[in-house]
């Protein structure tokens, strides 16, 4: 699910060949030449549906039996089984959120919105596990439980470039049925998933689907990216943001957060933060209030390819690879900056862009290619942690040398 206008993009293709990182960002991402679809952050549910709303077919057709065999049929009736008892057994453990907030008219008078959401119970403590953009920019939060009590909640702690935040409330424990965390690194695509949430206010809503790939990179509330997420076509619709996703043994593999649907409703293309993501992050909410992001400190990157190298070369700059970042500017006072990287010393103009060139070319860090701007924040965000050791790898000089740097916490 997701606030009412705000939208996830996925990763747009820059039009300059060089250009600076948002505030909150310290690697520069040049993403590839070709426009991708932009998925939809799920909007807030505002409304149920009644009944005089939906649309009801008059004559439904006549079944025609199917032809099935015993053991399809006891297959088929296992699955039905692992589904009723991951709901039965998770479903207490979601929750609706309701984000109250206020927006000014024309004549600067106050209107009241309201969005809502979905959580997870994190655990007996009264932590909640949802999306940030489900809860950004509220003046009130509610949280309903599944018997209707319905309190107030305050924010610990969120992390915008994850799309995830914690809540907590203050209820008896008996009301607090925490829902397991699994894995997500093991996933295969093919593999069952279930979703629950509060579609358009529907509460404890189940769906069921697959893993349709694994992967995925999608733009974060803060123009950060989002890497490794989990696509499935489990119906996520207004409301979802903030669920769980659920492998049938009643573990979490996900928290749903974004959809791409020209329509703003379910169209077979779902997103879900994956859990180990959610495992390295909600401890670090719950006791700072926010993430610490590892920084390497590199202010502008080029994205190198075969046409970009020749460029380069026609530039008088030795350039032995076609493939990887060609490090345009490091921040002073950065990890880069104390281990020895270079940026760029020559100003060469590309068109109307200004580059710094014959900096070092990034090609792998701990033996990793990096080929993209995109790879290197996702390999930055996924893989590792703030005072980690690396080992990266650069052309400099017709010569490939290996720096060691350790990372730093990003400035906030």
């Amino acid at each position: 699910m997701q606030r009412k206008g705000w939208l996830v993009l996925l990763v747009l293709s820059l039009t300059l060949v060089g250009c600076a990182m948002p505030s909150a960002i310290s690697e520069l991402i040049d993403p590839a030449d070709t426009a991708v679809p932009v998925p939809t952050a799920v909007p807030s549910s505002t409304a149920v549906p009644t009944p005089t709303d939906m649309q009801w077919d008059t004559a439904p057709p006549t079944p025609v039996p199917a032809q099935t065999t015993p053991a399809a049929v006891e297959s088929l009736l296992t699955l039905e089984q692992e589904i009723i008892a991951v709901y039965e057994s998770v479903g207490k453990g979601v929750v609706n959120i309701t984000n109250r907030s206020y927006a000014y008219d024309f004549f600067m008078r106050a209107v009241p919105q309201e969005g809502a959401g979905s959580g997870i119970i994190y655990d007996k403590e009264g932590h909640i596990i949802t999306n940030y953009h489900v809860i950004e920019d509220a003046s009130e939060l509610l949280v309903t439980l599944p018997d209707e009590t319905t309190v107030e909640a305050q924010v610990v702690g969120a992390d915008p470039s994850n799309d995830l935040a914690v809540l907590k409330i203050d209820v008896a424990t008996e009301l607090l049925h925490p829902v397991p965390l699994g894995q997500s690194g093991d996933l295969r695509v093919g593999q069952f998933v279930i979703a629950i949430g509060n579609p358009f206010g529907f509460e404890r809503t189940l769906t069921v689907g697959v893993v349709s790939a694994l992967g995925r990179v999608i733009e974060s509330p803060d123009d950060r990216f989002i890497g490794e997420i989990i696509q499935t076509d489990a119906a996520i619709n207004p409301g979802n943001s903030g669920g769980p996703l659920l492998d049938l043994s009643g573990q979490v593999i996900g928290v749903n957060t974004a959809i791409f649907s020209p329509s703003q409703a379910s169209a077979g293309i779902g997103f879900a933060v994956p859990v180990d993501t959610v495992q390295r992050v909600v401890p670090e909410l719950i006791a700072r209030g926010y993430y610490p992001h590892p920084w390497l400190g590199l202010s502008y990157v080029w994205n190198l390819s075969a046409d970009r190298a020749h460029i380069l070369r026609e530039l008088g700059m030795d350039v032995p690879v076609e493939e990887g970042l060609l490090l345009l500017e490091i921040a002073p006072d950065s990890p880069a900056a104390a281990a020895g990287l270079h940026g760029g010393q020559e100003q060469v103009r590309l068109g109307r862009t200004v580059l710094l060139i014959g900096g070092d070319i990034l090609t792998a860090i701990d033996g990793e290619p990096i080929a993209t701007g995109r790879d290197l924040l996702r390999f930055l965000d996924t893989r590792t942690v703030v005072g980690q050791t690396i080992q990266v790898t650069v052309w400099r000089d017709q010569q490939e040398m290996t720096f060691t740097v350790i990372l730093d916490e990003q400035p906030q």
